[in-house]
């Protein structure tokens, strides 16, 4: 379900639901004004064809059309300034808490989990979301808004023409779960591969000095090329299929077009509708080739980004071994930690091997002091 996809976003959403409410608002107003551009060339024709071409009529046809372009540009602007805009809060939101979070975690966690795999969460799958949230919801609004829209007066020219117009959408529905569930799946093999080359990245420059001292430049380098290789043919699978999914979404928009131009010829002759009708039905046709067009990146879009969603809830989920207690009070603003440490009868453990048994520890405030011992006999985990 697509409100299971997103639930780990609704507080975000929640927080900047008025930029949301005023972005639909001017989504419904900018493709309210759009939509009647076809029905103004229909009528005017109409009217050419009976009064005959007039300078007068020509030029009020084009302010006409000029002001329904320019109130369609001005609402078009401010959607993508209120839209983009809240995805990018969203996006810095999001970034600070993942750092907050990854800030509060454990040091085992660290050892688990690779930096790269965390850089890629961190900046990659960060900005799929950022798109899902910004230009996904933006022309997903847009497409079954002026579809509807459309839909609206294309029925009142002809019930007949929009049937035939739209029957390839049980096609395209079905077209769309099959490519959507791919693309999903493909990307997240993606995402998991770009991880393995961060990663890999990340620790080839952090222990550089180890790879010269033992030669192992050669083997790096190969190891490098061998795992960019598989993100490279993992990525051109995923483009093969977007190549395919475009295509097939306009075959099936171009057959709605043909039966339209055969049918709708049919009823001009027979007197059923006037030349200027079937010239604005034609033009809601040539309208909606872009929201299908779109339709098909959305779905990139959104299968992207609750792939990727779900990588950075996953370590989002991730807790610390050791949390603080709810009844701890954070310090007064201004103030920083001066007390001493202290252990009491410390045990420690690993898989069952004591480590730490009965350690006794104080450490009074600003004084350093040495731990030493033979490898094996827990300085690091007393440390850690």
């Amino acid at each position: 379900m697509v409100v299971d996809h997103l639930r780990p976003l609704f507080p975000y959403l929640k927080k900047y639901r008025s930029a949301y409410i005023w972005g639909g608002v001017c989504v419904l107003l900018m493709n309210t004004t759009w939509v009647l551009f076809p029905p103004i060339i229909g009528h005017a024709i109409d009217d050419m064809r009976k009064t005959g071409v007039k300078l007068h009529t020509i030029g009020m046809l084009a302010l006409m059309l000029l002001a329904v372009s320019v109130v369609k540009a001005i609402f078009q602007f401010l959607i993508r300034w209120v839209l983009i805009g809240a995805s990018r809060e969203i996006e810095f939101d999001l970034r600070n808490e993942l750092f907050r979070h990854l800030e509060g975690l454990s040091h085992s966690f660290y050892q688990r989990t690779r930096t790269g795999e965390i850089m890629a969460k961190a900046t990659n799958d960060l900005n799929a979301v950022r798109m899902l949230l910004g230009p996904g919801f933006m022309y997903t609004a847009n497409t079954i808004v002026f579809t509807a829209l459309a839909l609206t007066f294309m029925l009142r020219i002809s019930h007949h023409l929009t049937f035939y117009a739209f029957l390839p959408l049980p096609v395209v529905s079905i077209v769309i779960q099959y490519f959507g569930r791919r693309i999903h799946e493909r990307f997240e093999r993606i995402q998991a591969m770009f991880s393995d080359i961060s990663a890999r990245a990340q620790e080839n420059f952090s222990g550089v000095r180890v790879i010269r001292a033992y030669v192992q430049e050669e083997a790096e380098i190969a190891g490098f090329e061998t795992a960019n290789r598989e993100y490279i043919n993992r990525s051109l699978k995923l483009v093969r299929l977007m190549g395919m999914l475009w295509p097939t979404l306009e075959t099936m928009l171009g057959l709605a077009i043909v039966l339209v131009l055969w049918l709708g010829g049919r009823e001009v002759v027979l007197g059923r509708i006037t030349v200027g009708q079937f010239t604005a039905f034609n033009t809601y046709m040539v309208l909606l080739t872009w929201p299908v067009i779109a339709l098909g990146w959305v779905i990139n879009i959104f299968q992207r980004g609750t792939a990727s969603l779900g990588r950075i809830y996953q370590l989002m989920q991730e807790k610390p071994e050791i949390t603080d207690s709810l009844m701890v009070k954070p310090l007064p603003l201004g103030e920083g930690l001066h007390g001493e440490i202290e252990f009491r009868n410390l045990t420690f453990s690993y898989n069952g091997n004591v480590v730490l048994h009965g350690i006794d520890l104080r450490i009074p405030a600003g004084t350093s002091m040495a731990i030493v011992g033979p490898t094996g006999s827990g300085k690091t985990t007393l440390v850690s």
